[in-house]
């Protein structure tokens, strides 16, 4: 297992730590439901320097770039980001991303750390315009700074003013006592926030300058396990759950990263899913009586019959109800739609509902 640059000031602040994507993670510090509610309510920060970082330039970095994602990149402009995602030629995701544009012919492409070689090598094999390719997942840590307090905690850590970068925008500038760091208005969270994006050897000053310009605010650690209750209250997709190289953009709601107007890996076979309609589409759904849904456990019909399975589930801190997402069949996908979900071996009366789930 690898360490990220913190691994080890996380084992003192007491976290439990885990193997994700073939690192040391912290799950958890104080508990999931409490750093939950710290995020939504205040502010928090996690280390997810595990995440790949590919840094394309060059003429043709623009030209790589538009062939192997799914969003229209050629809409940013230097300081703006975009999520996309990288179909393969079977109808699947390679994997979704965001997207920097930090110049002209100068490109950041953030992939989840269980990817970054499968990720390497799939836009390596499409780099027939010999774009410049550089990957500093090695070398570069990432912190996100999540919650509504987030701005007023780091303004003093930076001379940009933070309330005025735009959600998905960025500033090149200097942050807790670093030059050149990329400060982003972006996060997993949907409670707002930065990510810090620095060199190893930095980190660990801008954590501890985080935490200590965040102390008045309340700032505590956060681990991976509130991570994913905070964005599976907003619906957002987890590579490897919700999305994978067997389910296509279309199914998984994720139409509005899917641009036709140029052209990408299997983007006909995409517009012509998209014209038709797909069999089978993602939904969100609570559940109408207690009990928690997980990962796996059968999704049914009204008649008992199943129907698909949970792709992503949990107890919702702050719904207090069991929430999760599936696939489906199409007919079955409306809002309001009467399902089931098999706990253990109980069918649960559930309802699919709209996203976010929080609001």
């Amino acid at each position: 297992m690898k360490d990220t640059a913190l691994t080890a000031a996380h084992i003192a602040l007491g976290a439990k730590m885990v193997p994700f994507a073939g690192y040391n993670m912290p799950v958890s510090y104080k508990g999931v439901t409490v750093e939950h509610e710290t995020v939504r309510n205040g502010v928090g920060v996690f280390d997810v320097s595990h995440m790949g970082e590919f840094l394309i330039t060059g003429p043709n970095a623009l030209e790589l770039i538009q062939k192997v994602t799914s969003n229209d990149a050629a809409k940013l402009v230097d300081g703006k980001a975009q999520y996309s995602c990288m179909p393969n030629a079977d109808g699947g995701i390679v994997d979704d991303l965001i997207v920097y544009r930090i110049e002209a012919e100068k490109y950041l492409l953030v992939v989840n750390a269980s990817n970054i070689q499968k990720d390497w090598e799939w836009i390596e094999r499409h780099n027939t315009m010999g774009a410049t390719m550089r990957d500093l997942s090695e070398a570069y840590s990432l912190l996100a700074i999540q919650g509504p307090k987030a701005v007023m905690a780091m303004q003093s850590l930076t001379s940009v003013a933070l309330a005025d970068i735009p959600f998905y925008s960025f500033e090149v500038a200097d942050f807790a006592g670093i030059e050149h760091v990329i400060i982003s208005a972006t996060g997993y969270t949907g409670s707002g926030g930065f990510e810090i994006y620095c060199k190893n050897e930095e980190v660990a000053q801008v954590w501890e300058r985080v935490l200590a310009a965040g102390a008045d605010y309340g700032i505590q650690p956060i681990g991976l396990a509130a991570r994913d209750t905070l964005r599976l209250e907003m619906g957002y997709c987890l590579y490897g759950n919700d999305i994978d190289d067997t389910t296509s953009p279309i199914e998984a709601g994720l139409g509005w990263i899917t641009k036709f107007s140029k052209d990408f890996v299997n983007a006909e076979a995409l517009a012509l899913q998209k014209k038709e309609g797909p069999t089978r589409k993602l939904v969100a759904f609570e559940l109408n009586e207690r009990g928690i849904p997980r990962q796996g456990y059968d999704i049914l019909d009204a008649g008992e019959q199943p129907i698909g399975v949970v792709t992503s589930g949990t107890m919702s801190p702050s719904l207090g109800k069991g929430i999760g997402l599936g696939y489906v069949p199409t007919a079955l996908a409306s809002a309001g739609t009467a399902i089931k979900i098999r706990v253990r071996k109980k069918a649960i009366p559930a309802s699919v509902v709209k996203l976010p789930f929080y609001k």
